[in-house]
């Protein structure tokens, strides 16, 4: 079982790996990770041998509080990042409000600022200690969850942060109490030199700067982390509070967590989907760059899927909802980036070992300094002043911070870009990657075939569309859909067919106004005795080399056509390989089809090494060898013949528009089904290790050059010492530069800069723009006034470069996104011409 947890009271990386220590010797805990952002921890355990209760009795055996997650919705869940960022906020104000008049008190005389004359003179000085003891009681009072945590660490043999604040500040709150009474006692015997000797001891001001520079730390580093989540919050902000539900015939506005599957519900122009679901009526354009990070909209039609929180552009619609609550696809995606963001990476292991036995390390080398510097005649006082310096500049905070600020910021920003990472692990992976394994069929391509070429035999182009699509209307062979589908967009309606028959593996025959239709491969015009010439064998020929099917029209006795189709590559799919290739990464296409497809897609995209006729199980085995050559690989597919080889990869990657089986199976999820995202995966996860990096070295390099100065290394050569004051700004600042330095990944952008049409710019290569190219035959044109006429209609439409061509009776347009052919006829009718074809 797997069960979530929110965690209080932790401060800093000593921490969470305390909780995840105690956690896991629970007996039947299986699985911890404990992230220290969210104050969360997730558990796997055998219900068998414990329950949720064992865990938090755990937790709270090391001075922490648990309890298991909520389930609210967002508008009813508390946010725990706020309510710390609000609290943090009254205890700073009240620190620096007693502190800084404190600070001025006891140390401005030193540097000739003024002073009440109540606290000056030999006279004056018990009230002058006094004064600041009074001060100093708030700033301890309100930061007194220090010392609670830190003693309760101690006592429980778990040191962590707070301890060491606690043993720092404390040692000099009592110290100086101590010496308070000792001005007392000699006051009382008037003896004002020992009075002025003692008072020149105190550190009052000391034990309230380290909390207020601590707090003001924490509350920077509060507000960071909370920026961490920025990405998740703004996909949960995403999400429409209410929804319009059609019940007993009337439309009404209900809470959306109370839509239940199967509803209607009615969505208006510029309104969110609250839920995911299958349009019933209507249809619209659809904005869905907040989920899937495609940045045109959609069209959306009867029986088009719709997802939850992505913004209805147009048209009003009514759509059956599928999927509600957790089960929507943006609580997956929040549910998923939450998950992977609690998981650790690799690289966060030395981190956590480190931190884990840090703080007592820290303990023992401030007890050994005060020793120290005591023996060799310095005094109490000042090897006191040392300890409290190395307790305070050693918190393993930065250590603790740099590895999950990193992988949380950046696992928000690869959800941000459709881009979903299932664990750190995969994350830190990815970017050792040198050998990217793609499946073809849905991956490269389409995954759905379209007709390429049409090619009459002694009838018209417009004549063989009709025969084809009529004939192919009641089929169900891919080829059929694509045909249907070409004659929709050329506005050409199927009509009836009688006598309809398929025949298996071979085509179908029917009867189409009053002739014997035949449409289906070469062996099937064999057997019916249609004689294939050799210039029909030569195209057919050229069109399977160039990977494309020829589907055969015949009558009963002659061929009247052939119509070619094929598995269209994505108009990413190319400049996507070459900046993969770019970066020295090996791609190798892996797929089940016939070789002679296979290398004519090889040959489009510019792969260099083909695996073809793969049976779906040997796929794993391909990868595997890959691997056994010492090669790190990454498997792209989208089926679920893909799902083993998805497994076995280094990291699994599927397309978001795959099988739920090869989703399941993946590491990483493209929700929009695009190689573009492979690169920019693989590109985020550089980006993040070298972040991390950058925070590590950070963390250890502090750590290195500070503790030895607080000790005093510095001070019998060139008499500087590190007070604890200036300690507890290092120490504050430095984790405020780790958070700082992560969310630098949220401005994370890749090579690829801009997309327009699916037709991608490459930031290395600065490509052209792939044109569309269209030819439009017009009749009617007689002069140039009638050739400028068209030239004016065509282009005023959006994304056209226009030339007409009086002569050849035809006008060429052009540009990345050329309307379709029902409006550039439209135009050109409106003008008052006609047209005769557009190809």
């Amino acid at each position: 079982m797997k069960e979530k947890f929110d965690v209080g009271g932790m401060t800093c990386a000593a921490c969470s790996a305390h909780i995840e220590k105690s956690v896991g010797k629970v007996n039947g805990v299986t699985l911890v990770g404990v992230n220290l952002l969210q104050n969360s921890m997730q558990v796997e355990f055998d219900e068998i041998k414990t329950d949720v209760s064992e865990i938090i009795k755990a937790v709270e055996k090391g001075g922490y509080s648990a309890k298991v997650k909520g389930k609210e919705r967002k508008e009813e869940k508390e946010d725990l990042v706020e309510t710390e960022l609000k609290e943090m906020q009254f205890r700073l104000i009240m620190s620096f409000a007693f502190m800084l008049p404190l600070f001025y008190i006891s140390m401005g005389h030193m540097v000739g600022a003024p002073l009440p004359k109540i606290l000056l003179g030999s006279e004056n000085m018990l009230i002058f200690a006094l004064l600041q003891l009074f001060l100093t009681l708030p700033v301890v009072y309100v930061n007194r969850k220090y010392y609670i945590l830190g003693f309760k660490g101690l006592i429980n043999k778990t040191p962590n942060m707070d301890s060491l604040i606690a043993i720092g500040s404390g040692a000099a709150f009592i110290y100086s109490s101590y010496t308070l009474f000792k001005m007392g006692f000699y006051v009382g015997r008037v003896n004002f030199m020992a009075v002025h000797e003692n008072m020149m001891n105190l550190y009052f001001e000391s034990a309230a700067m380290i909390l207020a520079l601590i707090t003001l730390g924490n509350f920077l580093e509060a507000r960071s982390k909370r920026k961490t989540g920025d990405a998740i919050k703004k996909l949960l902000e995403l999400e429409p509070d209410t929804a319009r539900v059609i019940r007993l015939g009337k439309e009404e506005t209900i809470s959306v967590n109370q839509v239940v599957e199967g509803d209607i519900l009615v969505v208006r122009p510029g309104e969110r989907i609250a839920v995911d679901g299958v349009i019933v009526e209507g249809s619209s354009s659809v904005d869905e760059s907040a989920i899937t990070g495609e940045s045109m909209p959609v069209e959306k039609n009867i029986n088009d899927k719709v997802i939850c929180a992505t913004l209805n552009k147009s048209g009003s619609f009514k759509f059956k909802a599928t999927q509600v609550g957790e089960n929507t696809t943006l609580a997956k995606i929040v549910a998923l980036v939450e998950e992977a963001s609690a998981s650790k990476a690799p690289i966060s292991k030395l981190a956590d070992k480190v931190s884990g036995i840090f703080v007592p390390i820290a303990i023992l080398i401030a007890v050994i300094t005060a020793i120290v510097w005591v023996m060799l005649g310095q005094g109490f006082s000042f090897g006191l002043t040392m300890a409290i310096s190395v307790l305070v500049i050693s918190c393993p905070c930065a250590l603790g911070l740099a590895t999950p600020t990193a992988i949380m910021v950046g696992m928000g920003k690869g959800a941000q870009e459709g881009i979903l990472i299932k664990s750190a692990e995969s994350l830190e992976i990815a970017h050792s990657i040198d050998t990217v394994v793609l499946d073809k069929t849905g991956t490269i391509t389409e995954g759905k075939p379209k007709v390429k070429d049409i090619i009459p035999f002694g009838i018209a182009h417009d004549e063989l569309v009709l025969i084809g699509a009529s004939a192919e209307k009641y089929s169900e062979h891919l080829l059929a859909e694509a045909v249907l589908e070409y004659a929709k967009e050329k506005g050409i309606e199927p009509k009836e067919v009688t006598n309809f028959k398929a025949i298996s593996g071979r085509g179908i025959e029917c009867d189409f106004e009053g002739r014997k239709i035949l449409a289906g491969n070469k062996q099937f015009m064999k057997e019916n005795n249609i004689v294939l010439e050799d210039k029909i064998s030569s195209i057919t020929n050229e069109i399977a080399v160039e990977g494309k099917t020829p589907l055969y029209f015949a009558t009963e006795t002659e061929i009247i056509g052939i119509i070619s189709a094929s598995d269209v590559v994505k108009a990413s799919s190319k400049k996507a390989i070459k900046a993969l290739r770019d970066r020295g990464i090996d791609v190798i296409m892996l797929t089940g089809d016939n070789a002679v497809t296979a290398n004519a897609v090889k040959e489009e995209v510019g792969i260099e090494k083909v695996i073809a006729e793969v049976k779906p199980e040997d796929k794993e085995e391909e990868v595997r060898k890959l691997q056994s050559m010492g090669r790190k690989v990454a498997m792209v597919g989208d089926g679920i013949n893909d799902a083993p080889a998805l497994v076995r990869a280094d990291v699994g990657i599927a397309v978001g528009a795959g099988t739920d089986v090869a989703i399941e199976s993946a590491d990483i999820v493209l929700i929009k089904s695009d190689l573009v995202s492979v690169l920019q995966a693989i590109e985020l996860s550089h980006a993040t290790i070298k972040n991390i990096k950058q925070n590590l070295f950070w963390a250890f390099f502090y750590n290195t050059i500070s503790i030895p100065a607080a000790a005093g290394l510095l001070y019998p050569l060139f008499a500087i010492k590190l007070s604890p004051m200036i300690g507890a700004a290092a120490m504050s600042l430095s984790s405020v530069f780790v958070v700082t330095n992560a969310l630098r990944l949220r401005f994370f952008k890749g090579s690829i800069i801009a997309e327009t049409n699916n037709d991608i710019y490459i930031k290395k290569e600065q490509e052209e723009i792939k044109m569309i190219e269209k030819t439009i035959y017009i009749e009617g044109m007689m002069c140039g006034h009638c050739s400028g006429r068209v030239d004016r209609v065509l282009n005023a439409l959006e994304g056209v470069k226009a030339t007409v061509d009086l002569e050849g009776k035809k006008a060429i347009v052009s540009g990345v996104a050329v309307p379709d052919d029902t409006i550039l006829k439209k135009a050109v009718e409106d003008a008052g011409y006609s047209v005769t074809n557009i190809v």
